[in-house]
């Protein structure tokens, strides 16, 4: 009779961990868990509330130059880019699971860091001068230290367009 119940619950160990393994690998498939491991910006809206600043984005000069990849994950660094594209999914998924997810995206602190880095790296030449002039600049802008002042606070329509809308895009274009 032992023999007989260490039959059954080997079998239904073996059977309960090969279900398991299917409802993993359906929610990869279902959730397109593997196109986030790429570059490619549409892997950016596998999710409904990003469309609107993707297809901003993509009528914007910075279609051309630079993807999502590229402004809003560390530039430099595998194990660094990973890990801020791991703590971002997981912070994402986790909030649409809840239902906590703002339909106005925000970007984390985080997030407004790496974006600000970014923006400095690809815009060096630029950056520098205004750290040359940085004198002309305090007055101009009337900050007290232009290292508190974020890139987007002037460019606010770089390069999501004006209030993430689609009325931004060329004949409300949408996601091409």
């Amino acid at each position: 009779m032992q023999r007989k119940s260490k039959k059954v619950l080997i079998y239904s160990s073996i059977t309960a961990f090969v279900i398991a393994i299917g409802i993993f690998i359906y929610m990869i498939n279902i959730s397109k868990a593997i196109s986030y491991l790429s570059s490619d910006p549409k892997s950016c809206i596998n999710c409904h509330v990003m469309n609107t600043s993707y297809a901003t984005w993509q009528n914007s000069s910075h279609a051309q130059r630079a993807s999502c990849v590229e402004c809003h994950l560390p530039r430099h660094g595998f194990l660094e880019k990973y890990l801020a594209k791991t703590r971002d999914g997981w912070n994402h998924s986790v909030a649409f699971t809840l239902n906590t997810y703002d339909q106005s995206i925000k970007i984390s602190d985080d997030g407004a860091k790496r974006v600000q880095a970014n923006c400095i790296s690809c815009h060096a030449k630029l950056t520098e001068t205004m750290r040359e002039n940085d004198e002309r600049y305090l007055k101009f802008s009337h900050d007290s230290s232009p290292s508190e002042r974020k890139c987007w606070d002037c460019h606010r329509e770089v390069p999501h367009g004006k209030v993430r809308s689609l009325t931004t895009t060329p004949n409300n274009l949408g996601v091409r």
